[in-house]
């Protein structure tokens, strides 16, 4: 087992991961950038390193001042928590280089499928179902224009490299698609510095299923169940629940049978999440693999009892899975709502500022994740993320309840903070999303929810 981990993140996930080292008896290295140095993570640390200045591609990406800070401080591993560098296959490979371990995939792997387009090729060659398009990057805009006309309108163009819900473009008309092609290029290469794109068939009316995975480095693997994910702004989620409403026993065991099969064939090791797309007629179809811990992993947490942080750290070590799947039991159910400083009325704009109020709702299943406290400055220079409120129940209906109980006790109040609170409070309200027909294109759909 480690001895010392170095958490090469911020906020929530970071404080999340220090108290997981803390239950099994590690030490905690901090990494922070200049404005975070009074951070919570930094005072739950046994030590820390300002790695640099507030832009991220200064500190919490730099990679050369990640490592040496690990190497400083004796760290043994790494975890990169989500976004920054845990899904850089690079980065892997740098900790590996220095002999430290990397709380993650191996770097080939994390490369083959943090490709949109190689992982499509992957898992069709695993038997995964995939939507109709190609498993090819497409070069030119004649060819994906051909392929669009073969496959059928609406189609949405897709980065290989994207992520975060950028580098997405949804076209519904054949005279549309050349501009929408060369326009998505330009966005990939920008963001991700790699223009290549493939085209699928858009689903208008489908709901995001995605089914957590944990495989350790001695050929075993489960499924902890699956997660709706739907509710979403520009294809960034806004709720997740587990398990997911409406689904039959057979289309959650195959849906969670094929997210293992297609993590065995490449390899896969630690915690992934293999998503999905589920249409109106019940029928699932790959879309992609999060090669990292979910911002949304703690509705699974809630619902099987297990501590997902604590097992990446234990399968990195080289521990077998400690369960096999017929010890995957789900209880009750879970939701997670993200509480942004972000502005509904303004397309959720960014509203950070100085949080003067900051009160936590509590309660009989209610867990909240955060970083913060009263009296913190919420960061311009990050992700707008304030706190995740989960709150579980014996079902769904009374996980929602305790839900809009919890988000109706919580204050977060500041000069020039707004939050997504709200809008939260109106979703869970609605009755669509209270009868489990909710899907992708809901918020979109729901004028006044984001009005």
């Amino acid at each position: 087992m480690f001895s010392k981990i170095l958490i090469a993140n911020r906020g929530e996930i970071a404080v999340r991961v220090a108290r997981a080292c803390r239950s099994l008896g590690i030490g905690v290295v901090a990494v922070h950038s200049s404005p975070d140095r009074d951070s919570a993570l930094v005072r739950m640390a046994d030590e820390s390193v300002n790695i640099g200045p507030a832009p991220s591609r200064f500190s919490y990406l730099n990679i050369p001042n990640v490592i040496e800070a690990a190497l400083q401080t004796g760290a043994e591993a790494i975890h990169p928590g989500y976004g920054f560098l845990s899904e850089d296959p690079d980065f892997a490979e740098v900790c590996a280089d220095n002999g430290i371990t990397f709380i993650g995939p191996r770097p080939d792997v994390m490369a083959r499928l943090g490709n949109k387009a190689s992982a499509r090729s992957e898992m069709s060659a695993a038997g995964l179902p995939l939507l109709p398009g190609v498993v090819e990057p497409v070069a030119t805009a004649d060819e994906g224009a051909a392929i669009a006309d073969s496959i059928g309108y609406p189609v949405v163009i897709k980065a290989a490299a994207g992520g975060g819900g950028r580098g997405i473009t949804v076209v519904r008309d054949p005279a549309q698609f050349r501009q929408a092609y060369t326009a998505t290029r330009r966005t990939a290469h920008s963001v991700f510095r790699d223009s290549t794109v493939y085209v699928e068939r858009y689903l208008d009316r489908a709901r995001h299923i995605e089914v957590q995975v944990l495989l350790d480095e001695h050929g075993n693997g489960v499924h902890l169940g699956e997660r709706d994910c739907s509710v979403q702004r520009r294809h960034q989620k806004l709720v997740e629940e587990a398990p997911a409403a409406g689904l039959t026993p057979q289309q959650r065991e195959e849906i969670g049978a094929a997210a293992v099969r297609g993590a065995l064939a490449v390899g896969y090791t630690g915690a992934g999440t293999f998503e999905f797309l589920l249409d109106d007629r019940g029928n699932f179809s790959f879309m992609e693999v999060n090669c990292r811990i979910q911002v949304e992993h703690p509705v699974t947490e809630m619902v099987t009892g297990l501590d997902l942080v604590r097992e990446q750290i234990l399968i990195a070590a080289g521990r077998p899975l400690s369960i096999k799947q017929e010890d995957v039991r789900l209880d009750g159910a879970a939701v997670e709502c993200r509480i942004n400083a972000e502005d509904p009325s303004r397309g959720f704009a960014p509203a950070p500022g100085l949080l003067d109020v900051f009160d936590l709702p509590g309660g009989p299943g209610v867990r909240v994740d955060t970083a913060l406290t009263a009296g913190a400055q919420i960061s311009p220079h990050y992700d707008s993320l304030v706190a995740k409120v989960i709150a579980w129940a014996p079902d769904r209906e009374q996980a929602l309840a305790r839900m809009r109980t919890a988000l109706a006790e919580m204050r977060v109040e500041g000069r020039g903070v707004v939050t997504t609170r709200d809008l939260h409070l109106q979703v869970l309200s609605d009755p669509v999303f209270q009868a489990g027909q909710h899907h992708t294109g809901f918020l979109d759909g729901a004028t006044a929810l984001s009005a």
